[in-house]
């Protein structure tokens, strides 16, 4: 391939980009939930406080900024309390249904 010729460039996919809308998180978030993967989950609320704005994500939740990083790392293993704060924050409500 000669250098006058350009190879295409593939950017990461990045869910928050998409995340425009409520309905579009929450047909997210229940995609995710559906899998029970936790570390999913995570990610997914990752992507969604993106989505929203990190910094206002923490403050409405009650934790650092950094904190919420951690929080919603790959591997980590947050508190329940912290999800929940996490989740409301972001406008998010976990439901149970009966399989």
């Amino acid at each position: 391939m000669s250098a006058s010729k350009s190879k295409a460039a593939l950017v990461p996919f990045d869910a928050a980009r998409y995340l425009t809308d409520d309905a579009a998180i929450a047909e997210y978030m229940n995609a995710v939930l559906e899998t029970g993967d936790t570390d999913l989950l995570l990610l997914a609320l990752g992507d969604v406080a993106r989505a929203r704005g990190m910094a206002r994500v923490a403050k409405d939740a009650g934790l650092g900024r950094e904190s919420l990083y951690k929080a919603l790392a790959p591997g980590a293993k947050p508190r329940f309390d912290t999800v929940v704060k996490v989740a409301r924050a972001l406008g998010v409500r976990f439901s149970a249904q009966v399989n």
